[in-house]
């Protein structure tokens, strides 16, 4: 994959890129996952993030940004993955009206 394709938002492109990650709940994930976007110029266009469990020890991030093609999407994902602490990443695609 080109540098190029992983870091440009193309707003033409009709899909956005939903991302969900689990996570044990340290101080550092959150800021590593948002890096992930920042350092491609990227803003997601939704942001959720709660803990859970009766310790608060699981972090639930749900991410969507828009304009993201199906490889850099995989290439996000992969590098998601690659975070310390993150145990699972989640990627699907939701389409607005044709």
């Amino acid at each position: 994959m080109s540098h190029f394709a992983a870091s440009v938002a193309d707003n033409y492109l009709p899909a956005t890129a939903c991302f969900s990650v689990d996570a044990h709940a340290e101080p550092g994930v959150m800021p590593r996952v948002l890096e992930l976007f920042a350092k491609r110029g990227l803003v997601p266009s939704f942001w959720q993030s709660s803990t859970s469990g009766g310790d608060r020890t699981r972090l639930k991030i749900d991410i969507q940004m828009c304009g993201l093609g199906s490889e850099t999407i995989d290439y996000m994902a992969a590098c998601l993955r690659q975070i310390t602490f993150v145990e699972v990443v989640a990627t699907s695609q939701k389409h607005g009206p044709s």
